[in-house]
Parts: structure tokens; C-alpha cells; sequence
């Protein structure tokens, strides 16, 4: 493990506890603790942080997800241990993450409204901005 470049939790306390923040009322959201890391999981395997990678991994194996589904997330599209609410969700994360690349479609954007409500929808979003945060903190302070 490197050595922290900045100790970035006191030096910008408020900011920081203001992604804790974000990140307890998204634990507490409708979508399901479980989705949510899930989510947080996927992000941080695009990220390449490795930090984050294996607090969600535990995260979801401590909360009963089988180590073979977790093993299967980067193959998701077409495992079939991932259910169409999972998959349109994570289809959401891998646009939001690439969003250079593509932007957000409506293609991926529609398959939401089937399985989620707007309040939800908005939470998905936030879940995957703040992942991507969190990413780019834990990597560029080598966490």
C-alpha cells in the first residue's frame, strides 16, 4: 500500500462529511442497501480502485450476496445472475462512469422507468456520482 499523498478526510472535513452524508441516505434509500453497494462495486471496478473494491466486495458478501455473483459482475450483461432491475441499474452506472464516451441515452435512461420510481431514479444517480467521488479521492490521494 502507497503512502497517503494528503490526509483529504481533515483537510476537507465538511466537504467530506457531506459525502458521508450523501452516502448514509442512500444506505437508507428504497433501492436497497444491497443494490446500492452493488452499484458502488461495479463504479469502483471501472475506477480500478482498489480500496473501494474490496469494502464493497465484503460489504455484499457480509450482507449474503454469493461470492458467485459477485464474481460475475464485470460479465454482467450477460450473466444470468443478475436480474433486469440490476442490469438497468447498472447499465445507468457504466453510462454515468463513461460519460464521456457516450453521454447518459435515453436508450438507458427508458429501462429505468420500468423498474424504478423518479425519487429512486435520482438516488441511482446520486449512488453513482458519489461512487465516482469517492473513487477519484481514494486514487488520486492513494488511499
Amino acid at each position: 500500500m502507497s503512502q497517503l499523498r494528503l490526509p483529504f478526510t481533515t483537510l476537507s472535513s465538511a466537504a467530506y462529511e457531506g459525502l458521508r452524508a450523501t452516502s448514509q441516505a442512500l444506505a437508507d434509500s428504497s433501492l436497497g442497501a444491497s443494490l446500492v453497494e452493488l452499484i458502488y462495486l461495479r463504479v469502483s471496478q471501472i475506477n480500478g480502485c482498489a480500496y473501494c473494491l474490496g469494502m464493497h466486495a465484503k460489504a455484499l458478501r457480509d450482507a449474503g450476496m454469493a461470492q458467485s455473483k459477485l464474481d460475475c459482475l464485470a460479465g454482467w450483461r450477460i450473466s444470468e445472475q443478475f436480474d433486469e432491475r440490476e442490469k438497468a441499474a447498472l447499465a445507468w452506472a457504466e453510462a454515468l462512469t463513461h460519460i464521456s464516451h457516450q453521454g447518459a441515452p435515453d436508450a438507458l435512461y427508458q429501462p429505468l422507468k420500468e423498474h424504478f420510481n423518479d425519487t429512486q431514479i435520482s438516488d441511482l444517480t446520486f449512488a453513482v456520482s458519489l461512487m465516482n467521488a469517492f473513487n477519484r479521492l481514494a486514487v488520486g490521494m492513494q488511499l
